[in-house]
């Protein structure tokens, strides 16, 4: 592969560029976290009759390095990222629970394996098998997959309009409630479970989330919580360059509060209001401190590709994959894996597959792979799920308004909020995308918030009761 021609970055190396290593006839496969929509992905297939069956993979490497990785080529990894404005797409995810609609409980994995196999029968979709079990399903750039606690997730195609993220979300609702009504079951939008306790939710088999809820426990029910009872919707966004890259991540993670509470909507936990608008991210950011929350580096003189790779080089492992196995690697570090010192493997070298899969196991309320993500708001009707993308859309993609946002983030006034409503950037996009943003700006003009609207109507309207919840919030 051809190196980055970016000025000044020319010793970049290309993702996925064979730096000294020897071809392998095996293939490796990384499995259980859904698929990034602006990575380009080695989906595995065979047919079972008219189906398509995945291996639940995403890339791992299938040839062999020969020399460590260095530092330069984990920078190269970010860089690689980079893409010129007219290649700007728009990737967007959703988690959601499922329930039955007669008790409201949460639904079982075999509930859940029923209703994927049924919507890969109607809809076309590819299985996505880890061994034995059905753990997703993939159709083109679009993947579902499962998180610990059964929630159901929706990870986009990267798209280039708004309108096509819409179409894309409701497709995918539409098809899902057609074969839970039949089922019994439903799916909720919201970003705590609002009744079950955590010993209700189901766990899916998937051994790397056994690994994650080990790590996690050591935190006791909150580190579960994160696991099993949350549910989010983020947006991934280009960059075009290293200084592109640092505008937008420093706008987007000093907004992120703001958007966090725009878009608050998880005030109920094991029947009650719990004390929070959003308990969901009370809950991420009082957990693991060195992989969760808020990065104060992103606003230092310094920051750039390098010195996120410095925190993520400095964040504890999780797992490895390897021979199709996961490896229980917690609190090992990622540099003595470079120098072939890693306890668990003594002698073996990462790839940048392994890197890649290492940065997936950092929780920060943005996050950069080769795009960035903003991961701050609880899940919602489908009105906010695409709302979300509009926000970002709207202040990172057009040039006025980042500048405006870089220009005021440094000394916020109240009055400088009043941008937060301004559906300029999105008009000057010119695909007639600012009416997504209309519910975020009646939360903005109203100054109340979808979790202080249900606990208004639990109040007064539900009498107390959180049961109407679920069908008011029902997809």
């Amino acid at each position: 592969m051809s190196l980055l021609s970016q000025p000044g970055q020319a010793h970049f190396m290309a993702y996925g560029v064979k730096r000294n290593m020897v071809a392998s006839n095996k293939k490796e496969t990384h499995v259980g976290f859904p698929s990034s929509p602006h990575l380009a992905k080695t989906w595995v297939g065979r047919k079972q009759g008219h189906k398509v069956i995945v291996a639940a993979t995403a890339t791992e490497a299938n040839v062999f390095p020969t020399e460590p990785l260095t530092k330069e080529d984990l920078v190269g990894y970010f860089a690689s990222g980079c893409k010129p404005r007219e290649e700007w797409r728009i990737g967007t995810e959703h988690e959601k629970f499922g329930f039955q609609l007669r008790t409201l409980c949460p639904i079982t994995y075999k509930q859940i394996e029923e209703l994927l196999n049924s919507v890969a029968a109607i809809y076309d979709w590819g299985k996505v098998m880890e061994g034995d079990n059905l753990v997703g399903l993939k159709k083109g750039k679009l993947s579902i997959s499962l998180e610990t606690g059964g929630q159901l997730e929706l990870s986009g195609a990267p798209v280039k309009t708004l309108h096509e993220t819409y179409a894309e979300i409701k497709s995918h609702l539409c098809q899902v409630k057609v074969v839970a009504t039949k089922m019994g079951i439903g799916f909720l939008g919201i970003g705590f479970q609002p009744k079950a306790g955590l010993k209700d939710m189901p766990r899916m088999p998937k051994p790397h989330l056994e690994i994650l809820a080990r790590y996690f426990d050591k935190d006791g029910s909150v580190g579960i919580d994160t696991m099993c009872r949350t549910c989010t919707v983020q947006v991934n966004l280009d960059y075009s360059s290293e200084a592109d890259m640092i505008k937008k991540f420093r706008a987007s993670l000093a907004l992120q509060p703001i958007a966090t509470a725009l878009f608050a909507n998880s005030p109920f936990s094991e029947g009650k209001p719990n004390g929070y608008y959003s308990l969901r991210s009370h809950i991420w950011t009082a957990n693991d401190k060195c992989r969760i929350g808020m990065l104060p580096f992103v606003f230092d003189d310094s920051f750039g590709f390098e010195r996120y790779v410095d925190y993520a080089l400095d964040v504890p492992m999780l797992y490895i994959y390897k021979e199709k196995k996961y490896i229980d690697c917690a609190g090992m570090s990622f540099r003595d894996f470079m120098a072939g010192k890693l306890p668990c493997l003594p002698g073996e070298l990462p790839t940048l597959n392994d890197w890649e899969n290492h940065l997936r196991t950092l929780y920060p309320e943005v996050r950069m792979k080769t795009f960035l993500e903003m991961r701050g708001a609880d899940a919602g009707p489908l009105a906010m799920l695409c709302a979300l993308p509009a926000f970002w859309v709207g202040l990172l993609y057009d040039e006025v308004s980042l500048q405006n946002v870089l220009g005021m983030i440094a000394d916020w006034t109240v009055e400088e909020r009043e941008m937060l409503r301004n559906k300029d950037g999105l008009e000057r996009r010119g695909f007639k995308e600012s009416g997504f943003l209309d519910e975020v700006a009646e939360v903005a003009k109203a100054g109340v918030t979808p979790a202080e609207k249900l606990l208004e109507m639990h109040q007064r309207k539900w009498r107390q009761c959180v049961d109407p919840l679920f069908h008011e919030l029902l997809y």
